[in-house]
């Protein structure tokens, strides 16, 4: 039984171990997910925003000017 103890407590640490490893990825991936998904975002708005004020806004007065 003393035999047996050990390997079945290093057994359950590994698991642990693994369960500890599992979540941790896990909770990498969905923080680096979440960043991307709000810097995509940012990232499109200003997008939109350079490209109305750049692009939109001249067309308007030009067309306003007409």
């Amino acid at each position: 039984m003393k035999l047996g103890s050990p390997s079945l407590s290093s057994h359950r640490n590994v698991s642990i171990a693994f369960v500890v490893i599992v979540v941790v990825v896990v909770v990498v991936v969905v923080v680096v997910v979440v960043v991307v998904v709000v810097v995509v975002v940012v990232v499109v708005i200003l997008v939109e925003v350079i490209v109305v004020v750049v692009i939109v806004e001249p067309v308007v007065v030009i067309v306003w000017c007409l």
